[in-house]
């Protein structure tokens, strides 16, 4: 970092990226502040200056003492370690330190009482709820919430026909020529252990999976209009089963309040989707198969005159950007689904699908609503419904 860097930071004042520090000399408040920094994205920690950005400057006592705090701080305070480095610039008004905190590798970082700090805004806070914690561990690979075992479910709540149609189209074989017990080929497939179907079991081969999960379903609505303030509905639903049922009414529900447009072909032709349904069909088995299942919500679909919205719980995965999956990037936030989920649907797990989508209908926009945790998919419609 360099002078003129530095002096753009401060002109800016602090953010969840740059923290502003008279001085430091309490070490587990130090350990908070690097642990808050690894378990977001990173950033930095400029000592010697005030909160309003003038720089206060340190002195050479005050260097030594730090480095060896900071040492002490990011080594035993913080677990795991976390490897921050420093940078001591004198600038006109003083001297200061500039603490460089990468984004750690092995969220979540907590501090010596085990509590996990992260940033919130110029801010940090302790996290404290159970999905936010489940979310990060979901993050590194260390957690995935379709493993979660089901209480009181066991292999009698398999859709009998679902589940035999799908292993005879794998295996070319019928569920009794494979000469296994269930719970075995339950066991094998990853759909859950001794007899207890977990999520993913329950979703993709479930009998009735709201019955164990209500908010995991599709809530459709066509406004009349173009504010979802608007209490006029031309047509709603409510989609549940499991995710191939849910797949296939999403989808009939979009298609039969699209228009058809004769673009050129015969009067007598049925004419083509305004929104072509190849797009539709990614943009469906992205949500449902990559939304974030440790959130209890319902996919949304929303459906106004000028537009189609499809809003997935949960934003992109670790620091996946909408630039990335634009251009084929993918991060499998539920692997067993997504590997189900290829011979169910018109899904491949290349990370092709939103670009095959943007490819065959470009006016679409992606919003990962960090925020408000969620995944904005919007359809402009080429065409105002005016019927």
């Amino acid at each position: 970092m360099d002078t003129q860097q530095v002096q753009t930071i401060l002109a800016q004042g602090e953010d969840s990226r740059h923290q502003f520090k008279r001085n430091i000399s309490n070490v587990d408040a130090f350990a908070a502040e690097l642990a808050a920094l690894a378990n977001a994205g990173g950033g930095y920690i400029l000592i010697g200056v005030d909160d309003n950005s003038s720089i206060s400057g340190l002195s050479r006592e005050d260097i030594s003492r730090l480095n060896q705090l900071l040492s002490n701080a990011s080594s035993q305070h913080v677990r795991p370690p976390i490897h921050p480095t420093t940078q001591n610039m004198t600038l006109e008004q003083g001297i200061i330190m500039v603490i460089t905190v990468p984004e750690g590798l092995n969220k979540p970082y907590v501090d010596n009482q085990g509590r996990i700090w992260v940033k919130a805004g110029a801010d940090k806070r302790h996290v404290t709820a159970r999905e936010e914690i489940q979310r990060m561990f979901q993050e590194t690979g260390l957690v995935y919430a379709e493993e979660t075992p089901i209480a009181d479910s066991s292999s009698k709540d398999l859709h009998e026909l679902l589940f035999a149609n799908y292993i005879q189209t794998r295996y070319q074989k019928t569920l009794d020529e494979l000469g296994l017990p269930l719970p075995q080929i339950i066991r094998s497939l990853k759909l859950g252990k001794d007899n207890v179907l977990n999520l993913a079991g329950l979703l993709l081969f479930g009998k009735n999976p709201q019955q164990f999960r209500p908010a995991f379903m599709v809530k459709a609505v066509y406004i009349d209009g173009t504010d979802i303030a608007s209490q006029h509905y031309r047509d709603s639903e409510d989609i549940e089963g499991p995710l191939i049922n849910q797949y296939e009414r999403a989808l009939s529900f979009i298609t039969r309040n699209l228009h058809r447009l004769q673009a050129g072909q015969g009067i007598n032709s049925l004419g083509k989707l305004e929104i072509p349904e190849i797009t539709l069909q990614e943009v469906l088995v992205n949500a449902l198969i990559h939304r974030d299942y440790f959130i209890s919500a319902p996919i949304r679909i929303l459906m106004f005159t000028d537009r189609v919205e499809i809003i997935s719980p949960g934003h992109l995965p670790n620091h996946l950007t909408v630039e990335q999956i634009r251009f084929g990037l993918s991060n499998m936030r539920n692997p067993i689904i997504a590997s189900h989920a290829t011979r169910q649907m018109p899904y491949r797990g290349l990370g092709s699908g939103i670009p095959r989508a943007l490819e065959n209908y470009a006016n679409i926009q992606l919003i990962d609503d960090r925020k408000g945790n969620q995944f904005k998919v919007i359809m402009q419609r080429p065409v105002a419904d005016k019927a």
